[in-house]
């Protein structure tokens, strides 16, 4: 089946994923990091990321860069760093993700007024979309939306987005993490991932963090400015692979960073 050959391409033999979002550039442009996309594909292939997801016009201009990494193709476009809300308007559709070779497509979505009116019809139609053609779907679930209040972006709230994602037909979710994560992976029939949030600049917190993630449940990452936007993003993607392939201790994936 497709689907599953396509999955495998993501999620390896230990069920896990380290997944680099590099779709950044249509909400915030060129940020610190990204201003050369060959070159921010090359450090986190060599660092051993496992897929990386991208807009429509990065995967076109450098597929020869993209070759050997898992492809997740970004189907909507959040509010721009000029806009406001929280929802995200659906672009393209599972004809653009098979075109250009794509081995998923990602949604934002979440629960929330003014928010869950759109996204999730837009997850529906997408998973609907897709599963003709055996093309997997994750759902990007935010309590609140896209960029929301961290007031609304409880573990209860995950966890009800994060259901709310699977009974749409999603193959994969993307969500935040927080203290009690097992609660959401359990509530969940399908692999869950953490995503990396704002950029910090303490990067033993935030290894700490998931390395916690992993230990409740989840299937692994898909981080984007904490990696590129790092100093060293083949290093800090080199540790993160530790982490999540080799169940590298907090202290192991640490020096790796630090050598």
């Amino acid at each position: 089946m497709e689907k599953t050959r396509r999955l495998g391409n993501l999620l390896k033999s230990d069920g896990k994923a380290l997944i680099v979002a590099m779709d950044h550039g249509t909400n915030a442009g060129a940020p610190k990091g990204l201003v050369n996309p060959a070159e921010a594909i090359a450090k986190v292939k060599a660092g051993g990321a496992d897929a990386v997801i991208v807009n429509y016009g990065v995967a076109r201009q450098f597929a020869k860069e993209l070759v050997g990494l898992g492809l997740i193709l970004r189907m909507d476009l959040s509010p721009t760093m000029l806009g406001k809300g929280h929802d995200s308007t659906l672009i393209f559709g599972v004809k653009e993700a098979l075109q250009l070779g794509a081995d998923a497509v990602i949604v934002n979505g979440g629960p929330g007024v003014g928010v869950e009116e759109k996204t999730l019809p837009n997850i529906a139609r997408i998973t609907s979309e897709c599963a003709e053609w055996g093309m997997p779907v994750i759902g990007e679930m935010s309590p609140g939306g896209f960029d929301s209040d961290p007031e609304i972006r409880t573990l209860e709230n995950i966890k009800l987005g994060a259901r709310i994602a699977c009974e749409l037909g999603c193959d994969m979710i993307k969500t935040i993490f927080k203290p009690g994560f097992r609660d959401v992976v359990e509530a969940c029939s399908v692999p869950v991932v953490v995503l990396g949030g704002a950029k910090t600049n303490d990067d033993v917190a935030f290894l700490a963090s998931i390395k916690e993630a992993l230990d409740e449940g989840a299937a692994g990452v898909a981080i984007g400015r904490n990696v590129w936007g790092h100093s060293d993003p083949e290093r800090m993607t080199k540790a993160l692979n530790a982490l999540i392939h080799k169940n590298a201790t907090l202290e192991e994936a640490t020096a790796i960073l630090k050598k």
